[in-house]
């Protein structure tokens, strides 16, 4: 079944990263930072499956792509170079979860489409790597890193800052819709562009941008765990962000089962003699045989007169009527079942039914 994720991040200083060091990292590269001087080497890592540089179509239609561009290094450098504040964000990050039902080529083909689209949006570089799942990890875990530029690229050099990464006020000023909204459109384009090559695939699977509550789906969305925690819950240590995150996820789960409960029809209460102890289904469905027997017997003892003939016949009748009764009650034909097979276990051995599967995650 096919995973619908998209993550949006920024690459901001005053966060401590900067942008040289995201792309070598994605990338599997040795790219130095000009700004600070710090050197940053990933090229050990074996998980690269592509990597490229996407610049905006009107661009390369035109032939005035700048070349530098297509130059990690370069690049990201200029991005740095460009930003004047401590506090600028010189980068943007959408991380998105590839199917894993496609091949590697049309996983990398969906990826670079998707870049494509990014790129032609806004008017800038899109640095593409797809990974593949990490060590010991999801097998399925098949995904890709788009590193944008926060400035339009022209033919010049970076250029503005682009729509997106305008502040509200300026956004505002050129009738430019919400972030919020701009994110949710995205997110719905990345559903899209899945399922159209999902569909060119010939393959039946599907994802929806949407949550939970939008779809009408009744159920809490599982938590995302951060990786550090992932990481360190393997290597047999105690991660205390995962289980408060767990812990979270387990409340809300308990709480969404109790209002699901208040609000189910209530079945009828049944009346017990003071001090009695609630019968069970089957002692009920016991107890109802027997009355319902008596009742048969009284009647019917009187309409004919009750000798000791009568009675005898009275019984078998009866025992008929039982055993009717009993044939017609599917939970009863099921507990027969249950009990006659061997070594059966009592009722309270039995898995329990309606229980929320995440509830114990």
């Amino acid at each position: 079944m096919a995973v619908f994720h998209m993550q949006i991040n920024t690459v901001s200083r005053s966060s401590g990263r900067n942008a040289p060091a995201s792309a070598a990292y994605r990338a599997g590269e040795r790219i130095r930072d000009e700004r600070t001087g710090a050197l940053y080497d990933h090229r050990a890592r074996r998980d690269v499956l592509h990597k490229e540089i996407l610049l905006p179509s009107r661009l390369e239609r035109s032939g005035a792509a700048p070349q530098w561009a297509r130059d990690r290094a370069q690049l990201w450098n200029a991005a740095e170079r460009i930003e004047p504040r401590e506090n600028s964000r010189v980068a943007r990050e959408y991380m998105v979860a590839l199917p894993a039902e496609l091949s590697a080529a049309q996983r990398v083909q969906l990826a670079r489409t998707f870049s494509r689209d990014i790129a032609d949006r806004y008017n800038v570089a899109v640095d593409l790597a797809v990974h593949a799942p990490r060590p010991f990890g999801d097998p399925r875990n098949f995904h890709a890193h788009l590193l944008t530029t926060t400035r339009e690229l022209t033919a010049e050099g970076l250029g503005p800052k682009t729509g997106l990464d305008m502040n509200g006020t300026a956004r505002a000023e050129l009738g430019l819709p919400s972030n919020r909204r701009e994110f949710t459109a995205l997110r719905q384009r990345w559903a899209e562009r899945v399922n159209e090559h999902l569909r060119a695939a010939q393959l039946d699977a599907r994802v929806d941008a949407r949550s939970f509550a939008e779809r009408g789906i009744d159920r809490e969305p599982r938590p995302r765990l951060p990786w550090a925690a992932i990481a360190a819950e393997r290597r047999g240590e105690r991660s205390e962000v995962a289980e408060r995150i767990r812990e979270r996820y387990r409340a809300r789960v308990a709480a969404r089962a109790e209002r699901a409960s208040a609000t189910a029809p209530q079945a009828p209460e049944r009346r017990t003699q003071p001090g009695a102890t609630p019968p069970t289904d089957a002692r009920q469905r016991q107890l109802e045989a027997v009355r319902d027997w008596l009742q048969y017997r009284e009647v019917s003892g009187r309409a004919v007169g009750g000798g000791a003939s009568s009675t005898e016949a009275l019984r078998q009748e009866a025992l008929e009527a039982w055993r009717a009764h009993r044939a017609k009650d599917p939970a009863s034909a099921a507990q027969r079942d249950q009990s006659a097979q061997p070594g059966a276990q009592p009722d309270e051995a039995l898995p329990r039914a309606g229980l929320d599967p995440d509830a114990s995650w």
